[in-house]
């Protein structure tokens, strides 16, 4: 059973109780004629969804019981706030909120602390983002939520980023009969001991020229600029930047 373990949160997970969709789909109107019963009905009958939700953030101090009743909250957000009149399921704008309620919870309870602006800015970019999601049937992008708040894009990005909660390198992606594949294992090496010596090195070679040549060099491959427009802000021919460039590339490459 889940957690090894039948009760969660007071909650026996034995012998939870789980809604087709059609009863789902009615019990959702009876919601909104404001049947507190069927109300009631459709939390028990989705806690199997929070028990799914909760497990992807399992082993990261916090307690099963806690997690649940978060969860819970976010179940409890979702049917409220669920728009019966769009061609969405409530799983699919359920889940959604229950893990948005969850990282909501660990962010609070982490130890790195985020300014209370940028917290506000990124729980609006939150609430907007489920709004959008509900009008819209399917995830929103940036530059919506940014419109829906009135707030440069920019600003909404760093506000989600700053809260965002960090991934484990060994956090498996994919597992496929014993091979597990981890974050680490797609993220590019370019820190070894063979690129740091070439780094060194290309420093020394571009060390070891003349102050035009360097110049050039930064005006051609920095700046991205032409050889006629570095001849002309060097005072020079373009002959004689195509030949002070071949010169100074061969004495890096020889150096090297």
């Amino acid at each position: 059973m889940y957690y090894n373990k039948v009760e969660i949160a007071g909650v026996n997970t034995s012998k939870l109780k789980v809604l087709k969709e059609s009863e789902k789909t009615e019990l959702l109107k009876r919601v909104k004629q404001g049947d507190m019963a069927a109300r009631e009905e459709l939390i028990r009958g989705n806690l199997r969804l929070v028990l799914s939700v909760i497990q992807r953030f399992m082993g990261r101090g916090e307690s099963a019981d806690d997690l649940f009743q978060v969860g819970c909250i976010g179940l409890i957000k979702a049917i409220d706030n669920f728009d019966i009149t769009q061609n969405v399921r409530f799983s699919t704008y359920a889940v959604p909120m229950i893990m948005g309620e969850l990282r909501r919870y660990l962010r609070d309870n982490a130890p790195v602390r985020v300014s209370r602006s940028v917290r506000d800015l990124a729980y609006r970019a939150m609430q907007a983002k489920e709004r959008l999601t509900a009008q819209k049937g399917r995830e929103p992008r940036i530059e919506e939520i940014a419109k829906e708040l009135d707030v440069p894009r920019q600003d909404v990005v760093i506000a989600l980023e700053a809260i965002s909660e960090p991934i484990s390198l060994y956090e498996p992606v994919f597992s496929d009969a014993g091979d597990t594949i981890y974050v680490l294992d797609q993220l590019g090496d370019n820190n070894d001991d063979w690129n740091w010596l070439n780094e060194i090195s290309l420093k020394e070679a571009i060390a070891g020229l003349g102050n035009r040549e360097k110049r050039i060099l930064n005006l051609r491959f920095f700046l991205g600029k032409t050889q006629v427009e570095v001849a002309k802000e060097i005072g020079i021919s373009q002959a004689q930047v195509s030949r002070l460039e071949k010169g100074a590339l061969n004495k890096i490459k020889n150096r090297i």
